[in-house]
Parts: C-alpha cells; sequence; structure tokens
C-alpha cells in the first residue's frame, strides 16, 4: 500500500483525475455548444466569452481562453500550482472542443428553451466532474470556491449571484427573450452546483 492510499484511500488516482477531467471537458463542451447554437449565454468567463464572440469575429474557443489567463494568476496564487494546472488543461480542452464540436455536429433545427436548460445542465454536470478532481473552467469558477473554502459559502450559490449578474448584461448584445431565457439556465447550472458540491460531502478527491 503506497503512502497516498495510506493517507486516503478514496483519494483519486491520476489515472482517474485524466479520465474524470477528460469525461468534465467534454461534458461541458457539449453543453456550451448547445448554447453557442442557441445564440444564449451563461455565466463565468464561458458566458463572457460566449458574449463577446456575438460581438467580434473571433472564435470562441480563443476568447475563453484569453479571459481566463488573469484567473490562471488568481489560482497559482491561492489554490497552489496542482489546480492552477489543471485547470488550464480543462480550459485548453473546451477551447478546443468548441471548434471540434460544430464540425461533429450540425443541427437543423434547435428548441431554444431545450437548448438553454440542456446546455446549462450539461455545463453544470461537467463542471462537477472538474471540481472534484480538482479543477474547474477557470473564471468565476476560481473565485466562487476560493470563497467556499474560506467563508464556507456554497460555490453554487456564490457563482449563480455573479453569473446572473453577467447575464444580465447580455441585454446589449442578445434579444431580451434570449437573455431571460439565458438567466434562467444559469440559475439551472448553478443550483446542480450547490446540490451537489458542499463542503465535506465528497470525500474521494
Amino acid at each position: 500500500m503506497t503512502g497516498r492510499e495510506e493517507a486516503n484511500p478514496l483519494a483519486h488516482s491520476p489515472v482517474e483525475d485524466v479520465l474524470g477531467i477528460a469525461t468534465g471537458t467534454v461534458v461541458a463542451s457539449i453543453g456550451l455548444f448547445l448554447l453557442k447554437s442557441a445564440g444564449a449565454v451563461t455565466g463565468g468567463t464561458a458566458g463572457l466569452a460566449l458574449l463577446l464572440s456575438y460581438v467580434v469575429p473571433i472564435p470562441f474557443g480563443v476568447i475563453f481562453l484569453a479571459v481566463n489567463l488573469p484567473f490562471f494568476a488568481l489560482a497559482a496564487w491561492k489554490k497552489g500550482w496542482n489546480f492552477t494546472l489543471r485547470t488550464a488543461a480543462s480550459v485548453a480542452l473546451v477551447s478546443v472542443l468548441s471548434l471540434i464540436n460544430p464540425l461533429a455536429v450540425v443541427i437543423d433545427h434547435l428548441d431554444p428553451v431545450w437548448a438553454v436548460l440542456a446546455g446549462n445542465l450539461l455545463a453544470g454536470m461537467g463542471l462537477l466532474v472538474l471540481f472534484r478532481h480538482k479543477a474547474s473552467l477557470g473564471g468565476f469558477n476560481i473565485l466562487a470556491l476560493l470563497l467556499q473554502e474560506k467563508f464556507g459559502w456554497r460555490a453554487g450559490y456564490v457563482q449563480m449571484a455573479l453569473d446572473v449578474t453577467l447575464v444580465l448584461c447580455a441585454f446589449a448584445v442578445v434579444p431580451p427573450l434570449t437573455v431571460l431565457l439565458s438567466a434562467a439556465g444559469a440559475v439551472v447550472l448553478n443550483l446542480v452546483l450547490a446540490l451537489n458540491h458542499r463542503p465535506g460531502r465528497y470525500a474521494g478527491v
């Protein structure tokens, strides 16, 4: 038995972490693909990148990687290099997948309500998997996790407040009905985190 197993027999192995991060990024990227296809937004840096991609002729993946760069410095300072490198890898994977998904899937018809709800559910599940393997998708995720660790505030509720604020800013770019759908979707995403990611509840880390 290794020292790590003796210290925590429920700890994820390196292989489990790699597979977990791969799973989380694929699931989250599909959710973001649905949101992008519906012309919707969501919270966090993913939502900010979606919003900017509707305004400037730059691919979502490039914007998503760029807006996360300042938060990598915050993560390295407060969370350490292990979390930062995993998060950087996750953001990079989602950025690459955002370029691949439109080539792999062509959607002829997409109901916006279904797309927003399903997209946010998938993004939330992807984030949940990443959180449980000591990673995130950067941005607000990092800030929310830091506040949870320092003050015990649930990461989902913290991010919900930040995300709804961001989505409301979308009124300047996105049609009002789409903004309202996006706000509801952001709530759904963060409820997934708030109900499933509580301090001390999940032991396999």
